[in-house]
């Protein structure tokens, strides 16, 4: 579960190397049976950037040859949540692949809403494989004053 916060630099070492590790146990795996091709499939997760201003909070998500109708965005129990699928192409008839890096398979981020966060005000659109969904801040409360009436 991910978190509306800052950029943490430790915590993108510790996804980098989990990473490099997945990476090669799976070279691994494949010297060890070097008579047989393979074609591995990575783990995907897309990429997010989120900002703020005065009005809402904004993510953008790339999505890169994923369809409109293929991505799902929720809110729920103060969790925003945006899922989908991107679909391999199938293997055609005569085309041998040497090697695919592009991962593909289902996805799934969440977020927690910040306390400010509006979930009536949830909106998003998705052009050029890049998924924006805005998110609006609730009205700050006004302080309100009283008039002391003396008698």
């Amino acid at each position: 579960m991910n978190t509306l916060r800052q950029w943490n630099p430790i915590r993108e070492m510790q996804d980098l190397q989990s990473r490099v590790l997945s990476a090669l146990q799976s070279s691994a795996s494949l010297k060890n049976d070097e008579s047989r091709e393979s074609l591995t499939v990575a783990e995907w997760t897309p990429v997010v950037d989120i900002t703020e201003d005065a009005d809402e909070y904004v993510i953008k998500a790339e999505l890169p040859e994923v369809k409109r109708e293929d991505v799902k965005v929720t809110v729920e129990n103060g969790q925003l949540t945006f899922s989908g699928e991107r679909r391999i192409e199938k293997e055609e008839t005569g085309r041998k692949y040497h090697r695919v890096e592009r991962a593909y398979g289902s996805f799934l981020r969440s977020f927690q809403l910040p306390e400010n966060a509006d979930p009536e005000k949830v909106s998003a659109d998705f052009k050029d494989g890049v998924l924006n969904i805005h998110l609006g801040k609730q009205e700050a409360v006004k302080p309100r004053q009283i008039e002391v009436k003396v008698d």
